[in-house]
């Protein structure tokens, strides 16, 4: 006999796989948030924007910009990977998953 699945059990399977999903999503935008405050917000400032002492006397690039957004997601990564001007490279100090979560915090500066 086959069992067939029932409207509230798919329901309820359906619920919790969208919770735990969401739950791993607010977990890597806390990493990369972290890493964010860490290694890029002295220079690049909170919000991204460039707009701190650093920042300013090394002419960062605001993160939030239109041509920064425009960069792909491997062009991002390699900047933070590889370094860029007077950017350090992170590939030795970041994990590649920290370095994921990091663009993925740099995308969520689009809307800033």
């Amino acid at each position: 006999m086959s069992r067939s699945v029932t409207a509230p059990r798919l329901a309820f399977f359906i619920a919790s796989t969208v919770v735990v999903l969401a739950s791993f999503q607010a977990q890597a935008d806390a990493a990369g948030a972290a890493v964010y405050k860490a290694k890029c917000a002295s220079c690049h400032g909170a919000e991204g924007t460039g707009n701190t002492p650093v920042g300013k006397s090394l002419k960062v690039r605001n993160l939030c910009s239109t041509d920064v957004q425009k960069l792909s997601d491997a062009e991002l990564t390699k900047v933070i990977a590889d370094g860029k001007g007077k950017m350090p490279g992170y590939a030795k100090k970041l994990s590649a998953d920290q370095i994921k979560a990091l663009v993925a915090t740099i995308r969520s500066m689009a809307s800033k």
